[in-house]
């Protein structure tokens, strides 16, 4: 019964170890997902921020 329990052990163990890669793997690239989403909202403030200010700047040419 011995060899067989240590089998029985060794693919529980390894099965364990694919279930930690499996959901390690998941989590980087929903990291990655997150982190493009936001470089993408950075993206878009940054545009409007550049947008609104070439009106401004517009509007105060036309002042003076």
């Amino acid at each position: 019964m011995g060899l067989l329990d240590d089998a029985k052990d060794a693919a529980q163990a390894a099965g364990e170890k694919v279930s930690r890669t499996v959901e390690d793997t998941k989590e980087r690239i929903s990291d990655a997902a997150e982190e493009r989403q936001a470089d993408a909202k950075v993206k878009q403030a940054e545009a409007e921020r550049d947008r609104v200010k070439a009106k401004n700047d517009f509007k105060e040419g036309l002042r003076d």
